[in-house]
């Protein structure tokens, strides 16, 4: 008899309505505390949207980080930021740090006379320390990334939600947008308060969020629509609960094993791509949340005109848009 893996009961009859206002209302705080913490505290832009040039320093030497200021102090560059870089995967002997400097007065970028200047101070501090990779963005640059950043989240966001318009009805919608809008804005927020590095690749983390979190909504709210003409009689919460409780094993299941391979790359895939991981790992179970008690909250409040349904005697699955091709 063949072994399988249940992480859900076959049967559930969980009540995700039961604390329908202390979940939603936990949603509505979390979005508000991280709007005020990006208005307050601001994001720790990477050199992407911030300008300037990030220089990666390893060495065989454990040296201390106010060895390097003093080296860089006394070039008279401004303020040079420095910091230190560790992972598990680093070997005993690898210690590497981040130097970021910031454009220079009538310079777009760090030109790379400076950088130069900045290497041999480091290499007579610390003979055996190596420059792995440089990397330059000038302010005027960086600005135009910050907006089409804002653009490409945008336009997915609204792309989604015309395609959730066209194949459910439009409170679908409503409550899918709703839903990816909350995972945006807490996942940013998460990175306001951690003050961790946001850059080019955690706005692609936040696009693939928006994919998975859209993705698991879409099977919740395809399986109401089919369980819509079988139960005319049963009241909306309750077939929403019917409906959670079906797919419920599906999306633990996906949650889990998408949390599972993401948690390996935070502690095997390096500190290149932990800011991309740590962001989809935090996006995973946002998104699962806001599916169960955000996007079908939502679509309770605006209500669904079964009557109508019943009227028109479609068949299983039919609505306006059932035949427009996904």
């Amino acid at each position: 008899m063949a072994f399988r893996l249940k992480l859900v009961p076959t049967h559930t009859n969980i009540d995700f309505f039961k604390w329908q206002w202390l979940t939603f209302g936990a949603s509505v705080v979390a979005v508000v505390v991280s709007l005020l913490a990006v208005a307050i505290m601001g994001l720790n832009f990477g050199v992407d949207f911030k300008g300037g040039t990030t220089i990666r320093v390893e060495s065989t030497q454990n040296i201390d980080i106010s060895v390097y200021r003093e080296a860089t102090d006394a070039l008279g560059l401004g303020e040079v930021s420095i910091t230190d870089v560790f992972d598990p995967s680093f070997r005993p002997d690898q210690h590497v740090k981040m130097l970021r400097v910031a454009p220079q007065d009538g310079y777009e970028a760090v030109t790379p006379e400076v950088i130069e200047q900045i290497e041999a101070a480091l290499l007579q501090v610390d003979p055996a320390v190596t420059f792995p990779s440089v990397e330059s963005v000038g302010p005027k640059v960086s600005n135009e990334l910050i907006w089409k950043a804002l653009a490409a989240v945008a336009i997915a966001s609204t792309g989604i939600w015309i395609y959730v318009w066209l194949r459910f009805e439009w409170q679908f919608a409503v409550g899918c947008v709703a839903a990816l809008i909350h995972d945006v804005i807490v996942t940013v927020g998460f990175f306001a308060i951690f003050q961790l590095k946001f850059d080019l690749t955690i706005v692609a983390a936040l696009l693939t969020i928006l994919g998975y979190s859209v993705n698991d909504t879409v099977v919740i709210f395809d399986r109401l629509r089919e369980n819509l003409p079988k139960y005319k009689q049963m009241p909306l919460r309750d077939l929403m609960n019917l409906t959670t409780n079906e797919t419920l094993s599906r999306t633990v299941m996906t949650m889990t094993t998408t949390a599972l391979a993401l948690t390996a790359l935070v502690i095997f895939g390096g500190d290149v791509i932990r800011g991309f991981v740590s962001a989809m790992l935090f996006g995973v179970f946002i998104g699962c949340y806001s599916t169960l008690y955000v996007a079908k909250n939502i679509v309770l409040m605006l209500g669904l005109d079964r009557t109508e349904k019943a009227k028109k005697e479609r068949k299983p699955g039919d609505h306006e848009f059932a035949n427009i091709d996904a």
